[in-house]
């Protein structure tokens, strides 16, 4: 499956990327405190996230168990210098489902990050990634 990507310039740090569909997502490099947008590496880290999570809610619905809602809070250290490539990349997985046991979401989340996860599987294997989950009841 062929995937294409367009980015275009909209001004000094800022840019669009649009994929095949038509999809669009803005991008820019400003300081952290005039952000309007993620920068690249922001949008690796949520890629990463959002791949693991499209994946955990299947399985927890597959396994016909109450899904409400899920969180994924995604912390990264970066190497100083050029390339500031991720070093270490945690993401704590927060489910809310009230019969999800703790066994079952251990397997599920490590299913999903270890063997389904695509952007997991096209980082560098260098990278010291780890997950922790949490169930919330409600």
């Amino acid at each position: 499956m062929a995937l294409t990507s367009t980015l275009v310039y909209k001004a000094d740090k800022e840019f669009e990327a649009t994929n095949q569909v038509g999809n669009t997502v803005k991008m820019d490099m400003y300081p952290q405190d005039e952000k309007k947008n993620q920068s690249p590496m922001d949008l690796v880290l949520s890629a990463l996230a959002g791949c693991a999570a499209v994946d955990i809610v299947s399985m927890v619905k597959k396994r016909r168990k109450t899904f409400v809602d899920l969180k994924v809070e995604s912390t990264a250290e970066r190497a100083e210098g050029h390339p500031a490539k991720f070093t270490k990349i945690h993401k704590k997985f927060i489910i809310t489902s009230p019969d999800l046991t703790d066994k079952e979401a251990e397997r599920i989340i490590n299913l999903a990050v270890e063997s389904y996860c695509s952007v997991a599987s096209s980082l560098s294997p260098e990278i010291d990634m780890s997950h922790s989950f949490e169930i919330l009841r409600d």
